[in-house]
């Protein structure tokens, strides 16, 4: 089961919330970031290059002391202020009419070491590193990560019941004007049964976005824990000690935002790419025939919805020279008894960007690019129409239940699988130790 814990998290007041929050650091680049920061925001933490003129370099070692420096500020400054007690968090977002509620809690390093905190994704040395250092010389988690876990009713029981009390914020991000709201659980009953609940209830966690993050967590804690204690959790024991874990430094946990898998969504991430390998569009149309079966898209045939985009597994849709085609797996190209093999971008991969395109590898190939679906379909018509692509690939959504089994047996899905969305707003609460 997981380990999990209340904090007393740094947190705006009410009043200055909306000026606090921000877009996470790595949706934004910085250039972005400095026209959007106004003066109390988290981006001068979370990005601080913004600073400097010209935008310094974000690994450069003053933009790191700068980050120190503002989050010292904030905090001189009363816009980030500390909750007088551990408190568990309820966070809701909502986006299209439909709402997801998750609650901010801490989790346990080990848990990601021991495979109880699940991972379907590879993640790269370089940016653990970045991120860990930025963990380091703040002693905090500034941003959350995003879990998900197996549905559980009495969660489900708590969270209603939270959720229809007054929010302590409530407001809706200008940016693309999804709604978020916030309340803190400070009952000390409540505070147990959540906690008691977790740990005997709920056997995993699953990384849904933020597995850099997640890494870099689990590295600071086994960092600082060999650094300070000698590879011991605290009073002089292992952990794992039931008997002394309650007084373990705070080192040992990081901040996550904690969702039922039933009320996430992952939309499409969807592929782009710059040439047909030589071929005609004629030779290439050709070609996916041999896999799939192709028609032409015609916009009067869709009963309701995006007419471009695929209704189900293992269809896609195709946009080359001005028209959409819909490409349906042919029997026996794929195995839905493998957790890999039966997901839509394995096949596509294989059977086009690979056998047809001659695109081997999708993290290093300058010839391919990703375009998550928040930006709509209309945008890989914009990539193609522009001449910069030749080609682009609408793909039907991974399902929660997928990504679930991927994580279960172990396995890593192919780079960009999965694009959540919302995305979780940075600045409502920190984490320290």
């Amino acid at each position: 089961m997981v380990k999990v814990k209340p904090f007393a998290a740094l947190r705006p007041p009410k009043a200055l919330v909306e000026e606090v929050e921000a877009r996470p650091y790595d949706v934004l680049s910085s250039v972005e970031a400095k026209a959007e920061a106004g003066q109390k925001s988290l981006l001068h933490i979370t990005k601080p290059e913004i600073d400097f003129s010209p935008i310094a370099d974000e690994h450069a070692p003053e933009v790191y002391d700068k980050a120190v420096e503002n989050f010292r500020l904030w905090q001189e400054k009363g816009w980030l202020v500390r909750d007088e007690k551990p408190c568990y968090y309820l966070y809701a977002q909502t986006m299209g009419g439909r709402t997801q509620y998750g609650i901010t809690l801490c989790a346990h390093t080990d848990d990601y070491a021991n495979g109880i905190i699940k991972k379907h994704e590879l993640t790269r040395k370089e940016k653990e590193d970045d991120r860990m250092k930025h963990v380091l010389i703040q002693r905090a988690n500034i941003e959350p990560v995003f879990f998900a876990f197996e549905d559980n009713a009495s969660l489900s029981a708590i969270i209603s019941d939270v959720a229809a009390r007054e929010p302590e914020y409530d407001f809706v991000a200008p940016q693309d004007g999804f709604g978020h709201k916030f309340w803190v659980i400070d009952d000390d009953a409540l505070i147990a049964r959540i906690t008691k609940i977790f740990e005997t209830e709920v056997p995993a966690f699953y990384v849904a976005d933020g597995h850099h993050r997640t890494a870099a967590a689990a590295r600071v804690g086994a960092h600082l824990r060999e650094q300070e204690t000698g590879g011991q959790c605290g009073k002089g024991a292992k952990c794992g000690d039931e008997d002394v874990c309650a007084g373990e430094p705070e080192y040992n946990y990081f901040m996550a935002v904690c969702f039922p898998a039933s009320e996430l969504k992952i939309i499409d991430y969807n592929r782009v790419v710059k040439d047909l390998n030589g071929l005609s569009k004629e030779q290439f149309l050709k070609a996916l025939e041999n896999d799939f079966e192709v028609k032409v898209i015609e916009n009067a045939c869709a009963p309701e919805g995006d007419y471009r985009a695929p209704g189900a597994l293992h269809s896609f849709s195709c946009y080359v020279d001005g028209k959409w085609y819909s490409m349906k797996a042919k029997s026996g190209r794929y195995d839905d008894n493998d957790p890999i093999g039966c997901l839509d971008v394995t096949i596509l991969s294989n059977l086009v960007l690979d056998r047809i395109l001659g695109i081997k590898d999708l993290r290093t190939d300058k010839r391919i690019d990703f375009v998550g679906g928040i930006r709509g379909l209309g945008e890989l018509e914009k990539r193609v129409d522009s001449g910069e692509m030749a080609v682009a690939f609408a793909m039907y959504p991974v399902s929660m239940k997928q990504l679930i089994n991927i994580a279960d047996t172990g396995n890593i899905m192919p780079p960009k699988t999965t694009w959540f969305e919302p995305k979780l707003r940075s600045g409502l609460v920190i984490h320290t130790f």
